[in-house]
């Protein structure tokens, strides 16, 4: 039976005690943002849920954050968290829909397809008056987990600029305006403020309602129509540092879109180096 890529909080508070169902919440926050998703997390959490630490499940020998972990350290980091390959995987975060994304596609890039998201995540499970618990869950199972790696899901410098230097593919950007047309700094010190060249801006706050819930999927196609994509031309996503592209990807889904591919380093990368080009201003 298919599962993923949505799920409601209707169906978590039916299914979420099943146990081939592992709930995680996958919250992080901006560097200016004072706030820890791993100490919110202790303060109050969907019952049942564990910590997906989106710093931990990264490659720690790169200085950009949240980069691809390797294999290994994938596997046995989520084998530790009692996930295997026949678990369904549930991830949420504090914000609705910010983070939550990232650890989905993580999943899906390790080759795991039994994945998805909460529409609406902690903030709409709470305004319907669902429990919450605090605290740190009980030590989980170890489980064997196998990956699958997914290449075509992942994007480097390299492809970017080889993308940029073609034409043939819509870089998609989720940043917010300000920081996409480089009217306001970036929040990471070294990070130059703009855009790739030839890049569109598609906010992905712009996907979501107001209770955090993505639009549905005709409003989706509409959207993504308005920034460029036709179906046809291959599309990477590209934000900050790797996160709320992520959110694209999810929105590219629900859309019956094709899929898309995530450059991993982001503006992070992209903004903090000499060699690479960028603008500024409106597309």
């Amino acid at each position: 039976m298919s599962f993923g890529p949505l799920v409601s909080s209707e169906w978590l508070a039916r299914e979420g005690d099943a146990e081939d169902v592992v709930l995680f919440d996958a919250s992080t926050y901006l560097p200016n943002e004072p706030k820890n998703g791993h100490e919110e997390y202790l303060k109050a959490h969907i019952p049942g849920a564990r910590f997906f630490d989106i710093d931990a499940f990264s490659d720690p020998d790169t200085p950009l954050p949240h980069t691809v972990p390797s294999q290994g350290r994938f596997a046995r980091l989520i084998g530790a968290q009692g996930v295997d390959n026949s678990s369904r995987v549930v991830v949420y975060d504090q914000k609705g829909l910010f983070s939550a994304a990232r650890a989905w596609w993580l999943f899906r890039y390790f080759g795991h397809e039994r994945v998805a998201v909460l529409d609406g995540g902690l903030p709409k499970w709470l305004a319907e008056g669902r429990p919450s618990e605090t605290g740190e869950p009980a030590n989980a199972t170890q489980r064997v987990f196998e990956t699958n790696v997914h290449t075509r899901r992942l994007k480097g410098l390299g492809d970017v600029l080889e993308a940029i230097d073609h034409q043939d593919t819509l870089i998609l950007d989720a940043r917010a305006a300000n920081r996409f047309d480089g009217s306001t700094a970036e929040a990471r010190p070294g990070v130059a403020s703009g855009h790739i060249p030839g890049s569109h801006n598609l906010p992905y706050s712009r996907l979501l309602r107001s209770d955090h819930t993505l639009l549905p999927a005709d409003a989706l196609r509409a959207l993504f129509a308005e920034a460029g994509v036709d179906g046809k031309k291959p599309v990477i996503t590209s934000c900050g540092s790797g996160v709320t592209a992520a959110v694209l990807l999810l929105g590219l889904e629900i859309a019956g879109l094709p899929e898309a591919a995530l450059y991993d380093g982001s503006w992070t990368e992209w903004g903090s180096r000499q060699d690479t080009p960028k603008a500024t201003g409106v597309v």
